[in-house]
């Protein structure tokens, strides 16, 4: 199996009628009623969830039996780690808007070759957005062109970030006035940074490469830089399937955040 943006092409049709399909599952599973349980970790998990990752997976799979698997509902297999295109999936992302009734939750689906992603879609249901994007042919919203903010300074910069961690006392420079607002879905976060809506997404914990192979290359197909805190780029399809911390920002601002970010120890 050789690069071929055909097959990748290929892929995104069949990632984005998969989302579509597990948007409106998942409205209907919420308007059902959903049966809610915690993880070990203590994270929110609904029947929406388990259901949505089973229907994706047979899909998906049913379509590309040859292709590896990785979903934040599923249990991990290394089986993955052999396969040269895999499925990245998270069935909701933002789990606990979608619970609330909120709107910022997404079914983000990436196709990942040889550790990097190819295509990828984020459907954000309660919105009536998807961003999708094929590597080299740039990044779509609802079918038109998004690009990255083409914002050159920090100052008044719009950030989806934590304000107190941003305005910590462990930075060594303190930052310039900016403009905080969150939103749960990390996926969706990457999203709005690649449609210009936000100027930078800025986290220092680890992400899990479902929540973020999809937003990396629709954020950089619109132009946006993506990487950890200290400016490494990533890679995906790796055993442990999480990068170390999340910087995602339009291009002029993306080093001015890692020359203050990259000096902060993080756990690998």
């Amino acid at each position: 199996m050789t690069a071929d943006p055909a097959d990748w092409a290929e892929d995104l049709a069949l990632i984005r009628r998969a989302a579509l399909e597990a948007g409106d599952r998942a409205l209907a599973e919420r308007e059902a009623g959903l049966k809610i349980w915690s993880k070990s970790g203590g994270s929110p998990v609904t029947s929406a969830d388990m259901a949505i990752d089973q229907m994706l997976r047979e899909t998906l799979l049913g379509a590309r039996p040859d292709y590896g698997w990785l979903s934040e509902e599923t249990a991990d297999s290394a089986d993955r780690l052999d396969k040269k295109r895999i499925f990245v999936v998270d069935p909701i992302d933002g789990t606990v808007a979608y619970m609330k009734g909120k709107p910022w939750w997404c079914v983000p689906i990436a196709v990942v070759e040889n550790g990097a992603p190819v295509a990828a879609v984020i459907h954000a249901p309660a919105l009536n957005e998807t961003f999708d994007a094929v590597a080299g042919q740039g990044a779509r919203l609802n079918g038109r062109p998004i690009t990255a903010s083409d914002a050159t300074t920090l100052d008044d910069a719009a950030m989806l970030a934590d304000a107190q961690v941003m305005q910590g006392p462990h930075w060594s420079e303190p930052w310039p006035p900016m403009r905080f607002e969150k939103r749960n879905a990390i996926a969706y976060r990457m999203a709005l940074v690649a449609a210009g809506a936000f100027d930078a997404a800025v986290a220092l914990t680890p992400k899990w490469d479902w929540d973020v192979a999809a937003g990396a290359l629709i954020a950089a197909e619109a132009g946006a830089k993506v990487s950890d805190h200290r400016g490494e780029p990533w890679r995906f399809n790796r055993p442990d399937p999480r990068q170390v911390s999340l910087v995602c920002a339009a291009p002029a601002l993306h080093p001015l955040i890692i020359a203050r970010s990259a000096t902060i120890p993080l756990a690998p």
